[in-house]
């Protein structure tokens, strides 16, 4: 039979042990939350559909591992961009662009986040980044080089990030004056025109002095690249039976610079009317991402008799770029002389409606989903 020092020793003990195991699991409570995500149900064939995705919950613990150089964020601002198609079918060899996404895993792309908590020494609670990130709440990454950015510019819309000042901004400056080498007063087309990356190299060739031209797929978007982007002409290729004729009635002296986001019969059509020594940025093919077999090109013979210069290219390969480009374009952005247009889904569980609609046209600008506001 235990003393009574020892009763009391062992008791007091048990308390403790009481006391310890609450608050352990009152602290687990405190941080773990539900964690909303979208997730890719099965792999895509043809156009995507909303059926396609799930709109699922997850737990996450609201701290990063001792010792890691992790960190948490809170996503704010999803992008909706069109390479994320390609993300979508089955998995391809390794060396494909864009890997596929990982089924019943979320989905991931460019987004702007807040930090949370953090193990990584150039992160601290509070700070602001753009980069890629699941779609979800919360997201644990791991920051990388050209793969994540600290926002130091504040006096913009953070939702800029996604679009105007991140991924789509800086495709369409390295695509247009890395790329393309624009002069002045040369004649400039631009595909899918109203998106986010055409809308900003239109007024970019503005900029330089060019005659501007672009083809979006409805009336609404075609008033906009005329009154509000400064575009010098525009059409709605759905409404033209000829697309060649189209452009020649555009560029009657030629085109001296396109910039390709659809591909298809639109390239077929630009090679007929390029000029010589032409530069084709091929940024995107939005017409051919949705077929399980694309078409072939047509008029290539061009490329030789004119001397075009064709250039594919990754908007990664010129992030080494991005403080050139923010000390370019802030300025312009602050004196009104670049006008951006967003469409707002408000809602993550509005994103696969959202994503969807940008492989139908049905966005006005750019496509970006709100998860949280600030």
């Amino acid at each position: 039979m235990d003393s009574p020092k020892e009763e009391e020793r062992r008791r007091n003990k048990i308390i403790q042990l009481k006391r310890k195991n609450y608050f352990n699991e009152r602290n687990e409570t405190m941080t773990a939350t539900n964690n909303k995500q979208v997730t890719l149900r099965d792999y895509v064939s043809g156009f995507p559909k909303e059926s396609d995705f799930d709109f699922t919950t997850s737990t996450v613990e609201l701290r990063v591992p001792e010792g890691s150089n992790s960190v948490l964020v809170k996503n704010l601002y999803l992008s909706c961009d069109p390479y994320m198609r390609t993300r979508m079918g089955k998995p391809k060899p390794s060396t494909a662009l864009a890997q596929a996404y990982t089924l019943g895993k979320p989905i991931y792309g460019y987004g702007v986040s807040r930090v949370i908590e953090s193990g990584h020494p150039d992160y601290k609670k509070g700070d602001l980044l753009w980069g890629i990130v699941g779609w979800e709440e919360y997201s644990v990454i791991t920051p990388a080089p050209h793969m994540h950015f600290k926002i130091q510019h504040t006096d913009v819309p953070l939702s800029y990030y996604t679009g105007l000042l991140g991924m789509p901004g800086m495709t369409a400056y390295a695509g247009f004056y890395e790329i393309c080498s624009p002069k002045e007063g040369e004649t400039v087309y631009v595909s899918a025109a109203s998106g986010a990356v055409g809308q900003l190299v239109g007024q970019f060739a503005k900029m330089m002095g060019c005659y501007v031209v672009g083809s979006a797929g409805s009336k609404e978007k075609v008033d906009l690249l005329k009154t509000k982007f400064g575009f010098d002409d525009a059409f709605n290729y759905k409404e033209e039976p000829d697309l060649s004729a189209a452009l020649k009635r555009c560029f009657p002296k030629g085109i001296d610079i396109y910039f390709e986001n659809v591909g298809g019969k639109m390239l077929d059509a630009v090679l007929l009317n390029m000029n010589v020594h032409g530069r084709i940025a091929v940024c995107g093919m939005i017409s051919q991402y949705n077929l399980e077999n694309q078409e072939g090109v047509h008029n290539l013979s061009n490329i030789i008799y004119k001397r075009i210069r064709i250039q594919g290219f990754a908007v990664f390969d010129f992030y080494d770029k991005y403080s050139k480009f923010l000390e370019f374009v802030l300025p312009h952005i602050k004196e009104g002389k670049i006008t951006y247009v967003e469409d707002v889904a408000d809602g993550l569980e509005k994103g696969p409606e959202a994503l969807v609609g940008l492989f139908h046209g049905k966005n006005v600008g750019k496509q970006v989903v709100v998860v949280a506001r600030e």
